[in-house]
């Protein structure tokens, strides 16, 4: 019987070398398509997920089979040599972060200190990208193209696609029957509830300033402009309420009513020069993020939500609700808007210090 098992599994099994390339190609492809995902906000973006889903179970097969190869090397103290530590470490992390994302989707409800099992999928899958590439350099053996070349090989990778897909509407049914609800980005739903205290206080890396002083604070209308603005309270007197879904790369979303004004009005009083392309909200921690001028238009700054003024820890006492956009992008406690030829391109840099000051 087992050795049956055997000759099945060799029958679908492709060559070592291609085996191992797969599997660091689809890392690299999980990696990329997971950084991605946390700035995919729109429902157009729901394919991104799905390949990932579908690539990350995919993954499963091949590290299966990895696995299996070199079984007798790490079990096998005679066989075992100085970089066999490194490759059982690279097998726990790979399979941490596939076993986390298939839980989260399931519906499983672990948290460790502030993070969510989502949280801790991200923080595998990321850690397993420099394990890899050290791995890679101690067992490094260049491609071959036998390896990949045999129509076989188009069946074995097709047979294994098909059991990443089919594994994922799985994992994806069986938490729908577990009362699952999910936003196409992974997120749940929070208990529904309205104001302040309906959803968590989060932050980006480091942003945690002291409460603003509203009295002395005021918002900076500047860069392509007619005429620069410097407006404080009495200036932003909301006028318009709307719905808006916060998807929180925590992995949590809500629905909720903001007021305020929108920001194309603000743009319109400064007078915009026709070269400029892109709105920059920027934070009192310098934190910021660069949105399209005609989508920016749309979006609002708000100064309450669910009727309430915004706490200091929801970003009063001025934050940006950016419909379509995850949860990190609507800045909070906003004292800028730059209008730009081009995207901030300190933005990238900004997001990993903002707040340490």
């Amino acid at each position: 019987m087992a050795s049956r098992a055997a000759r099945a599994l060799r029958r679908v099994e492709p060559p070592p070398r291609a085996v191992d390339w797969s599997i660091f190609a689809l890392v690299v492809f999980e990696a990329l398509s997971g950084v991605l995902s946390l700035g995919a906000g729109h429902p157009a973006n729901g394919l991104l997920f799905v390949v990932h889903g579908v690539a990350g179970l995919s993954l499963v097969v091949l590290v299966g089979f990895k696995l299996h190869r070199v079984r007798r090397r790490v079990l096998d103290s005679r066989l075992r040599d100085r970089h066999t530590a490194l490759s059982v470490v690279l097998a726990v992390v790979a399979l941490a972060a596939l076993g986390t994302g298939v839980a989260w989707v399931l519906g499983v409800e672990v948290r460790i200190a502030f993070w969510t099992l989502l949280n801790v999928h991200i923080g595998f899958g990321l850690l397993v990208v420099p394990i890899l590439f050290v791995h890679l350099r101690a067992r490094f053996r260049p491609p071959r193209r036998v390896d990949f070349a045999e129509r076989r090989r188009a069946l074995q990778y097709g047979a294994i696609l098909v059991f990443g897909a089919a594994t994922y509407r799985a994992t994806e049914t069986m938490g729908a029957l577990r009362g699952v609800g999910r936003w196409f980005t992974g997120s749940r739903p929070l208990p529904p509830g309205e104001g302040n205290d309906a959803f968590p206080v989060t932050s980006w890396v480091a942003d945690d300033p002291d409460p603003v002083d509203p009295d002395s604070w005021s918002l900076s209308v500047a860069g392509l402009v007619d005429r620069p603005l410097e407006l404080d309270r009495s200036d932003l007197a909301p006028d318009e309420t709307r719905s808006a879904l916060l998807d929180c790369t925590s992995g949590w979303y809500t629905e909720q009513n903001w007021t305020g004004v929108r920001l194309g009005d603000a743009l319109d009083t400064a007078g915009f020069h026709s070269s400029a392309r892109w709105v920059t909200v920027r934070s009192v921690t310098g934190f910021r993020w660069s949105f399209p001028i005609a989508e920016a238009r749309e979006m609002l700054l708000a100064t309450r939500v669910g009727g309430e003024p915004l706490s200091h820890g929801h970003g009063a006492p001025l934050r940006l609700v950016a419909p379509n956009r995850r949860g990190f992008q609507w800045v909070k406690w906003v004292d800028t808007v730059e209008v730009r030829r081009r995207r901030d391109p300190a933005q990238w840099f900004a997001v990993l210090v903002s707040g340490f000051s």
